[in-house]
């Protein structure tokens, strides 16, 4: 049987990370779940049902594709299942993403459940999760089996699963992204351009602990920009572009589509207070 690792990223979210060990700690658990503690977080966690291991890499900002290939380096798995810390596993996700692991060399998505404030509470069941949770509107996924993704680009690095071999031939997550934003949609163009599919799955389901977020998320403007700018270099398109068009809307940078993209000047504190999502909005 191959040794499955669950690997998050944990940077002042400490609650959050509570409540994914705890779902974990409902189902079969890994042999071993990695978390990679941006913060510097030294306060001891449960026992979710298998060893714990933690990577100390404090950090300014949020390199995130650093940390996820600092997850692997530590991860001792034959199977990687990435969750961001945000994420609440369903019971069945851990065995099913490796099953689904056994049978496609992919990077294996599963569905997202967009949780309100106030959604998670002791004693929360998946049925209650369920009931509140919101699907993401742009990407459906199977009923039974698992299918390709329409395209790439709808890849999420949010619960995913990849064998490590693979992950490793694909040379991880380009850590030229340095900040928020492209990095997961990097890996997947990179994973297309070798015959590695992205793959949607039915059955196993992760619920999206609600936390504070703009829309367009202003607080990360400086990296979307540099990192979008660095995907745009390499692929020849640009990611994104939503993002792009809202900054470009609110005058921050001059942007037509075409190669050029110029900062104009950064969001005001009064735009990001603006662009804050109510609490009742699930993303």
């Amino acid at each position: 049987m191959s040794i499955v690792s669950v690997v998050t990223l944990n940077k002042g979210r400490r609650p959050h990370l509570l409540r994914l060990l705890e779902g974990v700690s409902q189902g079969a658990p890994p042999d071993e779940c990695v978390v990679v503690e941006m913060g510097g977080d030294t306060a001891p966690l449960p026992d979710p049902g298998c060893p714990v291991h933690r990577v100390q890499r404090p950090s300014d900002g949020l390199p995130l594709a650093a940390a996820r290939n600092a997850g692997r380096a530590a991860a001792s798995g034959e199977t990687l299942i990435f969750l961001d810390v945000d994420c609440i596993p369903s019971a069945d996700l851990v065995e099913n993403l490796a099953a689904a692991l056994r049978e496609h060399d992919g990077l294996v998505c599963c569905e997202i459940r967009y949780l309100p404030a106030g959604a998670v509470a002791d004693g929360w069941t998946a049925q209650g999760l369920d009931r509140v949770g919101q699907r993401h509107p742009v990407r459906k996924f199977p009923t039974q089996g698992v299918v390709p993704a329409e395209k790439p680009g709808l890849f999420w690095s949010l619960a995913f699963a990849v064998r490590a071999a693979t992950f490793d031939r694909l040379g991880g997550f380009d850590e030229g992204f340095d900040g928020y934003g492209a990095e997961d949609t990097d890996l997947a163009f990179r994973a297309e351009a070798l015959g590695v599919p992205v793959l949607f799955t039915a059955g196993p389901r992760a619920w999206h602990q609600h936390h504070p977020s703009c829309d367009p998320p202003l607080q990360h403007f400086s990296d979307i920009v540099r990192s979008a700018q660095r995907f745009r270099e390499r692929h020849g398109l640009w990611p994104m572009e939503g993002w792009l068009d809202a900054f470009a809307e609110r005058g921050l940078i001059a942007w037509d589509r075409g190669d050029a993209l110029t900062v104009l000047h950064p969001p005001t504190p009064a735009q990001i207070a603006e662009a804050r999502l109510a609490p009742d909005r699930a993303f």
